[in-house]
């Protein structure tokens, strides 16, 4: 990872896979993690971090079992550890994860939806 400034909407636009976040940042150990989504993820958890989400573009549903969140362009929800959760998206969002370096996609629920990011 570089020192330079980071343009969001350059790194969103160089690639088109959903579902696969690209890595675009590091501060200290976590990681500033790019992704496209459309449709439902998988319900999972993350035993040992939170996990925050920023809406760049499009509208996420971050589903919870007591009831939906639901961001737009600039919005913000950090999911607490240990707190089931299913992002999805009626259309493409553009969103940025923080999470923890090395924390999968899929948190304890593993599976083939699982991705390990890649820089962009």
């Amino acid at each position: 990872m570089t020192t330079r400034k980071v343009n969001i909407a350059e790194k969103l636009a160089g690639f088109t896979e959903q579902w696969a976040p690209r890595r675009i940042a590091r501060v200290n150990d976590y990681e500033i993690k790019a992704a496209r989504i459309e449709g439902e993820f998988i319900w999972h958890t993350h035993d040992h971090t939170d996990e925050l989400f920023l809406v760049v573009d499009g509208t996420l549903t971050i589903r919870l079992r007591d009831g939906d969140v639901v961001l737009g362009p600039g919005e913000m929800y950090i999911v607490p550890r240990g707190v089931e959760h299913c992002p999805a998206a009626r259309e493409e969002a553009q969103i940025l994860l923080f999470e923890p370096a090395g924390t999968a996609n899929t948190g304890a629920e593993g599976g083939d939806r699982t991705r390990e990011p890649v820089d962009a």
